[in-house]
């Protein structure tokens, strides 16, 4: 949910306006698309199609989508620079704060199936460790929202906002373990998850091209080595099996290479931005087929 906030910027009408107050399509693309999922969820809710437990479903897609723009929030620094799109931060803030929105929907949806006993929350959250963690990163993004504000940049001052704002790495990580843990016998996008969380990570610190195969590396491995923790972890199975099974393609690609393709592609296609850009910037001027005096 970080987000990079001028302190005399302008407050915004509209959410799909820009930091001058200008109609910004990438914004409103972003802002119709926040709604889509929670569309879907609801028709088919109330057509009937999450039985037999459809609270139980949609308390399970609303966090699978809080998940998802939580880390699509992460991700937007590496994208930003990656593919050369610096416009990308405009986003930054609305995928935050949709991220907030479904992941404090997914809680009060639990809270309801609790039948609003307070007891009976405290005894779960207490008692499942895949619940603290969640209830954790909750709260965490909760203070992330309210101070999201451009008036509370200027409250805070620019410096300590950022520095609050750092924690999202962190809530990031807590969202994993849970994403995880909740995953159960088909950890595959949480795999995903895991490798793009770390390629985002290294992606702040490394920006030169020839770190690309380290970072497409990091986002494989990764996805990989969390992967295998997981099966290690829910059915001790060994994980090196777990670690040799993302070479074998026979069945389909793996959730560690779907990691590396994606980061690989970024990365690419960045760098192809980036070099056109430069020799466009190189490229001498057109000279005019006719200059005064010149013959003709």
């Amino acid at each position: 949910m970080t987000m990079t906030v001028s302190s005399r910027a302008k407050p915004l009408a509209f959410p799909w306006q820009d930091r001058r107050g200008r109609l910004s399509w990438l914004k409103l693309g972003a802002f119709v698309g926040l709604f889509v999922p929670a569309v879907f969820i609801t028709g088919s809710w109330a057509a009937g199609d999450l039985m037999p437990r459809p609270l139980n479903a949609v308390i399970h897609l609303t966090g699978l989508w809080g998940m998802r723009f939580l880390l699509l929030s992460l991700c937007l620094t590496p994208l930003r620079t990656g593919l050369a799109l610096p416009e990308l931060v405009l986003l930054r803030r609305m995928l935050g704060l949709g991220a907030f929105a479904y992941i404090a929907a997914h809680f009060l949806l639990f809270v309801g199936d609790q039948a609003f006993d307070p007891l009976a929350i405290a005894r779960e959250i207490t008692g499942r460790f895949y619940l603290t963690i969640g209830f954790l990163a909750l709260i965490g993004l909760c203070l992330l929202a309210a101070t999201s504000t451009d008036g509370m940049v200027r409250r805070l001052g620019a410096t300590r906002w950022r520095q609050l704002h750092r924690i999202t790495y962190g809530l990031g990580l807590l969202a994993l373990v849970h994403f995880f843990m909740q995953s159960k016998a088909d950890p595959a996008e949480a795999t995903i998850a895991a490798g793009l969380y770390l390629w985002a990570l290294a992606r702040r610190r490394w920006s030169a091209p020839l770190a690309i195969p380290a970072l497409v590396a990091i986002a494989g491995l990764g996805a990989a080595l969390a992967e295998a923790g997981f099966f290690f972890a829910l059915r001790g199975i060994d994980p090196l099996r777990v670690l040799a099974a993302n070479l074998d393609i026979e069945f389909g690609l793996r959730p560690a290479l779907w990691a590396v393709l994606i980061a690989a592609f970024v990365e690419i296609a960045g760098l192809i931005r980036r070099t056109a850009a430069r020799k466009a910037r190189g490229a001498p001027r057109p000279v005019a087929a006719h200059r005064a005096g010149s013959a003709p």
